[in-house]
This record gives C-alpha cells, sequence and structure tokens, in this order.
C-alpha cells in the first residue's frame, strides 16, 4: 500500500494524477500546510524540506518500506516500479521524458508559483514583480507551444512529464496568460484535462481546494510564506 501525504496544490496533484492513471491504490494523509501540518516532525522525517508531496510505499524494493520526498522523484519512482510506465525503459526515450520532467521542476513550477506570489499573494503590489514574473510565464508557456507544435505531447508520448506540467498550467489566468495566445498548448491542455484519470487525481480533496483559492492571511500566512517557514523545525 503507498501512503501519500498530500495537500491540493499543483505539485500534490501531479502525483495523484500518476497514481490514478497508474492504476494504483493508494491512501491519502491529508498534511494542511495553511495550519503549519508541514513541520511537525513526524512529517519531516519523511519530507525533510517540508513541502508536498511525499509518499511512503510500503512495499519499496526488497519488499521493504521506502519513502520519498519531491515530487518528480516521486513521479520517476513509480513509473519505474510499475514497470516503466509513462517513462519507458529505452535510455533515448526515457531521457526525452525525463529532460521535459526536469523543464517542469526547474522552470514550469519555480517560476509560475512565483508569477502566482506576486500576482495574487504578496501583501502589496510589488510592479517590478509582476512584470518580471508575468514575462517570464509568457516566455515558458511559449516553449512548452513550440514544443507542442512539433509533438502530441512533451516528450513524443504521453507522459509523467505532461502530468507534471498540466497541473501548473490550470491556474493560468493567475499567471496573466491566455491559452488562446498558445493554440498548440490550448489543444494539449484539452487533450490532457480530458483524460478520465487526471479528472479523478484533481478530484481528491476537491472540496478543500475550493476553499483554499481564498488569500491566506494570519496563521495560514505565517505557515506558508511568513515567519513559520523560516523557524527551525
Amino acid at each position: 500500500m503507498i501512503d501519500l501525504y498530500f495537500w491540493t496544490t499543483p505539485n500534490g496533484y501531479k502525483v495523484t494524477i500518476l497514481l490514478e492513471e497508474l492504476g494504483l491504490p493508494y491512501t491519502v494523509i491529508p498534511v494542511h500546510i495553511g495550519k503549519g501540518e508541514q513541520f511537525a516532525p513526524e512529517f519531516l522525517k519523511i519530507s525533510p524540506n517540508n513541502k508536498i508531496p511525499a509518499l511512503v510505499d510500503h512495499d519499496g524494493p526488497g519488499g521493504k518500506p521506502i519513502a520519498i520526498f519531491e515530487s518528480g522523484a516521486i513521479m520517476m519512482y513509480l513509473a519505474e516500479k510499475s514497470g516503466w510506465r509513462f517513462m519507458p525503459a529505452d535510455m533515448r526515450q526515457r531521457y526525452d521524458v525525463v529532460q521535459w520532467l526536469m523543464f517542469q521542476m526547474g522552470s514550469v513550477g519555480p517560476m509560475l508559483g512565483q508569477a502566482h506570489h506576486f500576482r495574487r499573494y504578496a501583501p502589496e503590489q510589488i510592479p517590478y514583480a509582476v512584470e518580471r514574473y508575468t514575462n517570464e510565464a509568457r516566455r515558458i508557456y511559449g516553449v512548452i507551444d513550440k514544443r507542442l507544435g512539433e509533438a502530441p505531447y512533451l516528450a513524443g508520448d504521453y507522459s509523467i512529464a505532461d502530468m507534471a506540467t498540466y497541473p501548473w498550467l490550470r491556474p493560468y489566468k493567475w499567471q496573466g496568460q491566455n491559452l488562446d495566445d498558445f493554440p498548440n498548448l490550448s489543444r494539449w491542455y484539452g487533450d490532457v484535462r480530458a483524460r478520465p484519470a487526471v479528472q479523478r487525481g484533481l478530484a481528491v480533496l476537491k472540496e478543500r481546494l475550493e476553499r483554499n483559492k481564498e488569500k491566506p492571511t494570519g496563521a495560514a500566512w505565517d505557515a506558508m510564506f511568513g515567519k513559520q517557514q523560516y523557524e527551525k523545525h
């Protein structure tokens, strides 16, 4: 059995989508990041960077439990565990997937996350930051759009790279983007969204997601963006 430590963020939904695509049974353990549950000592033993998602596979390599943090590492592990599904065993094809997964980890997530923060969550509007990250989001959307004009999916075939990227593009309006400006990306977006497993993955704790659309304040702000993030845990 797999335990998934999860909250309703793009990084969390990457993994629920993959688990649904693979058809693997899993138990969701909510980690409410607005309440600071990510700083609990028992969670930090699994995820030392106090971020979700994290995973414990009680039937890991050699039949022994394994704990994994970082969403990209979790996705690579699950793909390999499942017989190289959505990440081919062939080395050349595998690295077609890995490079686009790393693009999501190194560019899509961090830069679009900054766009979210300065456009939506920052306590004061900083025009330079809003402009910088909105423009960077537009550049990243352009990279994706160009690639998807060459292939139906990021690595050619549907893969963990698509599952990792899609949740970060769902709040495109928060990032100051319009899908109509990126026709290849828009086509891909619709194709991924229509997959039944994607819809199931996005339904996990959906009722919490609707409540989390409000701007955090007070203790929730401190837990997510403020002083609690920088205390020693």
